[in-house]
């Protein structure tokens, strides 16, 4: 009995001893925790200006915090003076980031991806985009993915590497959409007189924007006929405008006028409707 008193009596005056650097280790993991809560909310003080998701604040908190407490880990187990263990968290981290690095390649990559483009704002909900081939309207921006709603009702997820790293075509960045077709008349047509009457003829559409106007151009001298081509503007923004109906009307009217004119419409027309994203070229 008087040995397990001996022995109980031992162990807890080094702990009493020990108990200094206990207490130090746990007020330095403290810092470190209340350190990472406050660089956090730093960020998403600053996310929250950028106009970052509530979603994407979650995350980036997440992290900050938890990097701050693995440094303060290491710091404690120092002071502890379990510095093997420190060193073995630190180099065992290392191999574990390799290793993930790995095996998660793809899935960091999309992280990474949409870390930038939460910052650099391609694209907002309600946008109309193409990437790859992939055209719809953006449902839902997260970090790995975006959700787009295409034309037919599909539901795409595209993954932000690809919406980072490869062409995008954002359509209604100010507003505006250009549509265009091409089409056939016969050489002994006056095709400057054609293209007059295809622009005034769009121009009485009523969703086609005046401004910038409808245009009508010579496109091309093919040997069977005289190409001409023409495009006009619509408003994405107004959600009443139906992009195939207003393409429709414009169509039918134009058939219909080159008719009544008289013009004759070669056998080998080409109807070739190509969306064309680039807006800069207003005029």
């Amino acid at each position: 009995m008087d040995k397990v008193v001996e022995v109980v009596s031992k162990d807890w005056y080094a702990l009493l001893e020990f108990s200094p650097r206990i207490l130090a280790a746990a007020i330095v993991l403290l810092l470190f925790y209340l350190l990472g809560k406050y660089v956090a909310n730093l960020m998403v003080v600053v996310l929250r200006r950028a106009s970052i998701k509530r979603i994407h604040e979650s995350f980036f908190r997440a992290v900050m915090i938890a990097i701050a407490t693995f440094f303060g880990l290491i710091i404690a187990f120092n002071i502890l003076g379990l510095e093997k263990i420190a060193v073995s968290m630190l180099a065992g981290g290392g191999v574990t980031a390799v290793v993930l690095g790995f095996a998660f390649r793809e899935i960091g990559e999309n992280f990474l991806a949409g870390i930038f483009l939460s910052f650099s704002r391609l694209f907002k909900i309600g946008d109309l985009i193409n990437t790859e081939a992939i055209e719809g309207y953006v449902k839902e921006i997260e970090l790995r993915y975006t959700h787009l709603r295409t034309e037919d009702g599909r539901d795409v997820y595209v993954p932000s590497s690809q919406l980072f790293g490869r062409p995008l075509t954002n359509y209604t960045k100010d507003g505006l959409r250009r549509i265009g077709f091409t089409l056939g008349i016969d050489y002994s047509n006056d095709a400057s007189r054609a293209c007059e009457v295809l622009s005034d003829t769009v121009s009485t559409v009523t969703d086609v924007l005046k401004e910038p106007r409808p245009r009508a151009y010579v496109h091309s001298l093919s040997p069977q006929y005289v190409e001409l081509g023409v495009y006009f503007w619509i408003d994405v923004f107004d959600r009443s405008v139906d992009m195939l109906s207003v393409k429709t009307e414009v169509l039918d009217k134009c058939r219909k006028a080159l008719l009544a004119g008289k013009y004759i419409v070669s056998s080998e027309m080409t109807l070739n409707i190509a969306i064309m994203g680039d807006c800069s070229d207003v005029d």
